[in-house]
């Protein structure tokens, strides 16, 4: 479906889109479950192979690294020839992702029988191209699924379905790796080869199906923009830095958590308990923006701090069940400090996104400096205070971009490249200082996030009294 040029490049357009977005859900769901697949393969791969932090970093590397080669590659052909997504369409490239991603997943299975490490990176290496197509065209197309002044709230609650398949992803893949299909005697790479194969299945699905649904496709020919427009908005650049930064530290934090939970001093956890644990720090995230798609929103205040407040109760009652009283005491402590932060930032992504790094820096230097629970879950929590950044980040580098908006996204999905530099970079500092103080790496990440949230947001832009990026979640 074509559309009119004025819906394209997000002037007024007052339309909903509510059932494609409900769709869109399904692939946010999709991709966040594979990624954090990779916080299993690391210790697996480590172990396998007889790697070193190091080296078993390089999982990140291949797969966020391909984030920042095919974004590179659309901005480049963006800039010369015109933005590939408006000549093709929003669904036409979820549809090209989905397929690259199969291919990527199913390369596993001749990986594990060569028992070839680097096989298994360039199979990363595919999935985190497919990925990339995804992450440019879902963005910007959710955005666009609705008015731009409810963007920041569509993406926040299009990012909780994301968390969600974080949050179940590492109690899936570590069942599956480390249980089901890990073989006494047997070469431990092999117990990868079927889960992925069964994903690159799921993929090569979820793409005949994205084919055959009646999804806006939102095409604009007409407008074709040439040349590197994009980056001649301040706001979009320093925006770009702060992505690249947050993916950096929300990577690396959840890379190590399972070898981190294996200290001695933090419980001296197995492979397997350490999984189920990670889903702290991913469901985390998930609360945090189902939270924010309401707290940033303007409906009615008593309505809004409601919600906000029943969010983290409901949660805090299915950890008691799921997971036991002690480990609900710890972590309820956490979503109190984080609906606290909520009401401090409502209405306002800029605040609360500065806010929410100043409480992330504490946890950090919490979880360096002392041992036991209060080290252990000071880092699971970081993930509650990770929750809003993605969102608030991305809504406020792209906004006022108008025809621009994919080039900018691609510039944006480009600084993922930070998933693949700062795990390598702190298992570097782990091999030498020990993998508790190698987290330090991530701290410098989000002072300059904290900066992004107080001024950065503005740079060379002219903003009105409104707060930027202010959303509606009842226009979802």
């Amino acid at each position: 479906m074509a559309i009119t040029p004025i819906d394209v490049v997000g002037q007024p357009n007052n339309r909903t889109y509510r059932g494609p977005f409900a769709i869109m859900t399904i692939l946010f769901f999709m991709w966040g479950f594979m990624t954090v697949w990779n916080d299993i393969l690391i210790p697996r791969f480590k172990d396998a192979f007889t790697l070193n932090y190091f080296q078993a970093m390089l999982v990140q590397l291949a797969f966020f690294g391909a984030y920042a080669a095919g974004s590179f590659a659309y901005y480049v052909i963006s800039a010369i020839w015109g933005d590939p997504i408006n000549r093709i369409g929003y669904k036409n490239g979820v549809i090209i992702g989905l397929l690259l991603a199969a291919a990527g997943s199913a390369m596993f299975y001749p990986a594990a029988e060569f028992v070839s490490y680097p096989f298994f990176l360039v199979a990363l290496f595919i999935v985190g191209i497919g990925f990339a197509m995804l992450q440019i065209a879902a963005n910007p197309y959710v955005t666009i699924l609705g008015p731009e002044r409810t963007a920041s709230s569509r993406l926040n609650l299009s990012q909780a379905f994301n968390s969600f398949g974080t949050t179940i992803g590492p109690l899936v893949a570590g069942w599956l790796i480390f249980v089901v299909f890990n073989r006494v005697g047997e070469q431990g790479a092999q117990s990868v080869k079927i889960p992925y194969l069964c994903v690159a299945g799921v993929f090569l699905m979820l793409a005949v199906f994205f084919l055959f649904a009646h999804l806006p496709n939102f095409t604009n020919k007409e407008h074709i923009t040439r040349g590197a427009g994009a980056l001649k908005h301040p706001h979009l650049v320093l925006g770009a830095i702060a992505i690249f930064l947050y993916v950096g530290a929300e990577v690396t934090i959840g890379s190590n958590i399972v070898n981190y939970l294996g200290l001695p001093q933090l419980g001296g956890l197995t492979h397997a308990t350490a999984s189920k644990f990670l889903s702290f720090y991913w469901g985390g995230a998930m609360i945090g923006r189902f939270m924010g798609a309401f707290a940033l929103s303007d409906i009615r205040k008593w309505l809004r701090h409601l919600i906000v407040t029943l969010l983290p109760v409901a949660a805090l009652i299915t950890i008691w069940i799921l997971s036991g009283r002690t480990n609900a005491l710890h972590y309820g402590i956490l979503l109190a400090i984080m609906m606290a932060a909520f009401f401090l930032g409502e209405s306002s992504p800029h605040r609360m996104l500065a806010l929410f790094s100043f409480i992330i820096i504490v946890l950090l230097l919490t979880g360096i400096l002392s041992t036991g629970a209060a080290a252990v879950w000071a880092i699971l929590g970081i993930g509650l205070f990770n929750s809003v950044m993605w969102s608030n980040i991305f809504s406020m580098a792209i906004e006022g971009l108008g025809e621009l908006k994919s080039q900018g996204s691609s510039l944006l999905v480009m600084a993922i490249l930070g998933g693949a530099v700062l795990p390598p970079l702190q298992g570097f500092v782990a091999d030498h200082i020990g993998i508790q103080n190698s987290f330090i790496v991530p701290i410098a990440s989000y002072i300059y996030i904290a900066f992004y949230g107080l001024y950065g947001y503005r740079a060379g832009r002219q903003i009105n009294n409104a707060p930027v990026g202010i959303s509606s979640s009842a226009s979802v």
